[in-house]
């Protein structure tokens, strides 16, 4: 199914949501718990760390009666199954593995304990260690790439939702101050203004009525995979929820807006016009948007595109404001975008041990009179926030360095130092110009935030 899309334009990819908790629900509180990560329920963990041993002890009964565990062959057979259930679940599985080898050598040789493979085992349990710490590894840097590719994925997201905002905004300029009664600038800034589902669902509704021209819409909250049945916000006469329609469960089943054109052309009757979804930048449900009325001429690919644009940016605003939040009740100055970066790669940073890095200018009375502070902000990275703190007499510049480490904030600083000389001939302390370096995740970004505060207020 294609979702809708402006006239001669890729619709926007969707992000993708971080994969599920990858830790053994059994031992995700315990430091083993990080030595067994697999992508599969701890039940089937569980059941293959019993299974692929004893299948390899069933195996060696029926070819090898004799020597089941093949402890005198030229080649160790049995020891295939634990370095295997290593390989794919750690080591912590791989010992287990290991233990039922043992259990299985007890129970055949039961009165000649004395004559226990000492020589056998040791090197299998070394064999098995060191492949179980080399998969450990490897997974620990798959999901450490996978973070960072995720993070990456919502900034790219980020930029694609404003870049198609800003074209609509600029090529049908003329078009929209004739035919609909407020330009794009001022929906985005109405938008911009809300703050939450329940609070400002009703005129999320009645904007979207506005610059879509919908005539009968309802807005539901979602609850997982389910609706629920009060909508929060309805504009005009909509009909009641029904949440067995083919456009809903479809919507609901992509994460796509979707409309009456795709149920027609897989032979199902709707009784929706379009049901677009609310997703925030982890790709879950919010809520969902169900039009059942609206012009004829209305329901062409750009008004729906449009649509799902003014939704996608109302959701990111609900997340950067539901993780900026508590930063802000306690530093009511510092931006909701600084605020929201810090909290999200911080628990990056606690999740997959990605770091981030603040480097803190503290600019002196001169600097300040030399007006520093405005030009070193221009010098910042694309992917880079800003804080500029204002302090009684002192001003500091606080950069938030995403996926940046020392190196990074070094690199950062040897640049500022180079800009500085061929601008002045002088280097950054003699302008007046401090740094501070913050790495992010040694501290609560709450007590990252006072440490920026108290620089400035020294």
């Amino acid at each position: 199914m294609h979702t809708a899309t402006a006239a001669g334009q890729q619709p926007p990819a969707q992000p993708q949501p971080l994969p599920r908790a990858t830790y053994s629900t059994d031992f995700a509180g315990s430091p083993l718990g990080k030595l067994a990560a697999t992508g599969v329920p701890s039940w089937i963990v569980l059941l293959e760390t019993l299974l692929v041993p004893l299948t390899a002890l069933g195996i060696g009964l029926m070819v090898n009666p004799e020597d089941p565990l093949w402890v005198h062959a030229d080649f160790h057979w049995a020891w295939l199954a634990p370095v295997i259930v290593a390989l794919r679940y750690g080591p912590l599985t791989g010992l287990g593995a290991a233990g039922v080898l043992l259990l299985g050598w007890l129970a055949l040789n039961r009165g000649h304990y004395d004559q226990f493979p000492q020589v056998f085992f040791l090197g299998g349990l070394i064999i098995v260690m060191l492949v179980g710490e080399f998969s450990s590894l490897w997974m620990a840097r798959t999901r450490r790439a996978e973070t960072v590719q995720h993070y990456l994925n919502q900034r790219m997201e980020h930029l694609i939702r404003q870049y198609y905002l800003l074209r609509l905004s600029h090529d049908r300029l003329e078009q929209e101050l004739i035919g609909r009664p407020m330009s794009m600038r001022d929906a985005l800034k109405t938008l911009r203004g809300l703050g939450s589902v329940q609070a400002d669902s009703q005129t999320l509704l009645r904007l979207l009525a506005q610059y879509c021209q919908i005539s009968a819409a309802a807005l539901y909250r979602a609850d997982g995979e389910r609706l629920a049945a009060d909508p929060l916000a309805r504009i005009g006469s909509p009909i009641p929820l029904h949440a067995d329609d083919p456009l809903v469960r479809q919507a609901l089943e992509t994460g796509k807006l979707c409309h009456v054109v795709q149920a027609t052309a897989m032979q199902q009757t709707s009784r929706y016009l379009v049901a677009a979804p609310l997703l925030d930048l982890g790709g879950e449900v919010y809520g969902m948007l169900l039009v059942d009325d609206m012009p004829f001429f209305s329901v062409q690919e750009e008004n729906l595109q449009t649509i799902n644009l003014l939704l996608g940016y109302y959701t990111d605003g609900l997340s950067t404001q539901a993780l900026a939040q508590p930063l802000q009740q306690a530093q009511p100055e510092c931006p909701s975008e600084f605020a929201f970066e810090m909290q999200r790669l911080w628990r990056m940073h606690q999740k997959a041990g990605v770091p981030s890095v603040i480097v803190a200018l503290e600019f002196a009375p001169a600097a300040i009179e030399r007006d520093l502070p405005q030009q070193l902000l221009r010098l910042r990275r694309l992917m880079d926030e800003t804080w500029l703190i204002q302090g009684p007499g002192r001003q500091v510049l606080a950069v938030l360095m995403p996926l940046g480490d020392a190196s990074t904030a070094e690199g950062f600083l040897a640049r500022l130092e180079r800009w500085m000389h061929q601008k002045e001939g002088i280097s950054l302390a003699d302008a007046g110009v401090y740094p501070h370096h913050l790495p992010l995740g040694h501290a609560t970004p709450l007590a990252t935030l006072q440490r920026l505060h108290g620089i400035a207020h020294a």
